[in-house]
């Protein structure tokens, strides 16, 4: 009896050493995978909207699991602060500028939080320090994002599929084009002559481009205009004259207007004669009177002639005068 008793104290005994052994090898295999004994260090995240973050979820850096979410409070008026718990290993990739985002483990997985070590010019971050909020859109906000456009996509192909039962129909300008053949016709004949025109101006160009070729030709006048400097110096010198002619004609035009403008006063000789009747009158009798004096002078040179006194002189002159006249022999 004693000895049946004895052997159950002993199994008794052996089921609580490996019962003890069992919870020992949980308690670290859990502490283990939350990483419970590393050494660590704790930072802050102030958040404006932790989209479901709980205590004991994951701190990601670089893909790797670095450390858990210790504890989260409210902090000022509407936004909430997360403490979290980092691996000391970690201390050295962490920098003070470093910045804090809220993602999650796959698509519908938990959500965590990622670290971005920040820039090596800084130092290290310490125990105890606030990191940045890295304001790069969420999961949430790209399901969000996603939302919108499959609407908008809905509302596209429901815009879509009444304009094409429009274009079917022949409503409109596009809808008058597929069905209208008048108006397809006419659309063809504007398209023929954009044609038409564009083969005109592609043929101009050309011809422009082979004007300008022969214009660049060596000693051309356009060239030597623009390259020889004594061409470009006798075409210089030719313009001076021109301007010099112009200017005494310039000159000449205004000494002919001067002129003109005396010729309608009567202060001169000439315009007095043009302007004033009483003075053509006068010059009118001088002329008259001189015509008259002219023909009584010749009446007394005849009368002088037929003078006895005179008659010897006069027919001496005329022997002389006839025999100049004779060619000599």
């Amino acid at each position: 009896m004693a000895q049946s008793d004895s052997r159950k104290q002993i199994t008794v005994g052996i089921f609580i050493l490996l019962g003890l052994f069992i919870f020992v090898l949980a308690i670290f295999t859990l502490g283990g995978q939350r990483k419970s004994f590393v050494k660590s260090f704790t930072v802050s995240v102030v958040f404006s909207d932790i989209q479901g973050l709980k205590a004991g979820n994951n701190v990601w850096y670089s893909g790797v699991k670095i450390g858990t979410i210790k504890k989260i409070q409210f902090y000022g008026q509407s936004q909430v602060q997360v403490f979290v718990n980092i691996e000391e290993e970690a201390h050295k990739y962490i920098h003070k500028d470093a910045k804090a985002s809220i993602s999650s483990d796959g698509l519908i997985g938990n959500k965590i939080i990622v670290i971005e070590g920040g820039n090596p010019k800084y130092p290290f971050v310490e125990d105890g320090d606030r990191l940045q909020v890295n304001t790069t859109l969420s999961t949430d906000d790209i399901m969000k994002t996603f939302q919108v456009n499959n609407k908008n996509l809905v509302d596209i192909t429901g815009d879509f599929k009444t304009l094409s039962a429009a274009l079917v129909a022949g409503k409109g300008t596009a809808g008058a084009l597929l069905t209208d053949e008048k108006i397809a016709n006419n659309f063809k004949a504007i398209v023929a002559n954009l044609q038409k025109t564009t083969a005109s101006t592609d043929r101009m160009a050309r011809e422009l481009d082979q004007f300008s070729k022969k214009l660049n030709t060596k000693d051309g006048l356009a060239d030597k205009l623009l390259t020889d400097t004594v061409v470009f110096a006798r075409l210089q010198a030719s313009v001076n004259e021109l301007q010099k002619t112009a200017r005494s004609a310039s000159a000449m035009t205004e000494n002919l207007n001067n002129a003109t403008s005396k010729l309608n006063k009567t202060d001169n000789a000439a315009g007095l004669l043009l302007n004033d009747p009483k003075t053509a009158d006068q010059v009118r009798a001088i002329m008259t009177n001189l015509q008259s004096g002219s023909h009584k002078l010749d009446q007394d040179l005849e009368a002088l002639q037929s003078n006895f006194l005179f008659r010897g002189f006069f027919k001496k002159k005329a022997k002389e005068a006839e025999k100049a006249a004779k060619p000599q022999q």
